[in-house]
């Protein structure tokens, strides 16, 4: 959890880790995905190159490494809900089916609902960002 969060959200706000954590354990308790935190940390492309084996060095180590603590012991970022997708705010894609819940620690955080056939790229909407 700890990597995961390390090199997703260490810039971060608490918000964006918590954030981050919260999607790997959403992740853990679906049936999509491995059913521990190193399977769905580790899956090929997923989370950013290295998780698993670069070396963490980082003055932010502690705060990662609280917020770790944090979503082990079952704190979750409520507006996540279900989400269990992330990636850096501000990039777009072209697809509908992509349902934008928060956006914090520079992090877009959504759902993947069912596709309504638009064919238009749609930028995330504004979202309330989370900055605690």
């Amino acid at each position: 959890m700890e990597r995961a969060i390390f090199f997703e959200a260490n810039r971060s706000s608490r918000a964006g880790m918590i954030a981050v954590g919260t999607v790997v354990m959403n992740r853990v308790e679906s049936e999509q995905f491995p059913d521990t935190v190193c399977g769905v940390v580790g899956q090929r492309g997923q989370f950013a190159p290295g998780v698993l084996t670069r070396p963490m060095d980082s003055s932010a180590l502690p705060d990662v490494r609280e917020a770790a603590i944090a979503v082990l012991r079952g704190e979750r970022q409520p507006r996540i809900e279900n989400a269990m997708f992330f990636h850096t705010n501000g990039y777009t894609f072209p697809y509908d089916n992509m349902h934008y819940v928060l956006v914090a620690g520079g992090n877009a955080f959504y759902e993947k609902r069912k596709s309504h056939l638009v064919t238009q790229r749609v930028p995330p909407p504004p979202i309330e960002r989370a900055n605690r």
